[in-house]
């Protein structure tokens, strides 16, 4: 049978940024096919890639010890560094490859009945580990990115009890200067507030399909992520993909 793999992020430099088909037997498994792909010429290089990534399959999350049926779509998920709607528009959870109107989203965040409304503007610097940095380019496996921003809301709701939240996260290539991702949080009260923002710029980073690519004035970079939690990551984490 064959299934379709889809690499993301650092993996495409690997693999190519085109869908690859692989042939694999009746009842392979996502470890299955995962071997496969690290076998050959460089396989340590290859399997040391591998490690710590997530996989979807159709656009769900998937385990090591899944089946796999003819024509399913694998996306190979790598640590993340990081139903779209128009960035100026308020919304639960989105992705945009607009510019994003902090200030109009900050606004249509108030309420009469909010003691607080607590912000995170993630901006573009021009640095990054003695860098000058030119610009960045974010990619995400968009479907399921925008389910899981979602789920985040609904969760921060019920664990903070704050009484609004939205996040937004910019796509394409973005300059200095640009946000990139903007958490705003209304709550009757400044602490739960805080708290839920803080929850949730941070389990965006670890759990959440999105890869920053930064290119300086002497060359480009995958950034390193965050190791996917357990139950999340198909593989054992190993070192950064940054080199």
């Amino acid at each position: 049978m064959q299934v379709r793999v889809l690499p993301f992020g650092v993996l495409k430099d690997w693999l190519g940024s085109s869908p690859a088909t692989v042939e694999l037997p009746e009842g392979a498994t996502v470890a299955e096919l995962l071997e496969r792909l690290s076998a050959g010429q460089a396989a340590p290089q290859r399997a040391q890639l591998l490690r710590g990534i997530a996989v979807s399959v159709n656009d769900e999350f998937a385990n090591a010890a899944q089946v796999l049926r003819a024509g399913d779509e694998v996306g190979l998920l790598p640590p993340v560094s990081g139903g779209a709607t128009g960035a100026d528009q308020p919304a639960a959870a989105a992705l945009t490859r607009e510019p994003i109107n902090a200030e109009r989203l900050i606004a249509a965040a108030k309420s009469r009945e909010d003691g607080a409304v607590v912000v995170f503007d993630g901006i573009v610097r021009n640095n990054s580990r003695g860098r000058q940095t030119l610009y960045l380019d974010y990619e995400a496996h968009e479907e399921l990115a925008a389910r899981q921003m979602k789920a985040l809301v609904e969760e921060a709701s019920e664990r903070f009890g704050i009484r609004d939240a939205s996040i937004i996260h910019r796509l394409g290539r973005l300059q200095v200067g640009e946000t990139s991702v903007l958490i705003v949080v209304a709550a009757a009260h400044r602490g739960p507030a805080f708290d839920a923002c803080h929850w949730l710029i941070d389990t965006l980073k670890k759990t959440v399909p999105i890869w920053k690519k930064e290119t300086f004035v002497n060359g480009a970079v995958w950034a390193a992520g965050e190791p996917f939690p357990a139950g999340l990551s198909v593989t054992p984490p190993e070192a950064s993909h940054e080199e």
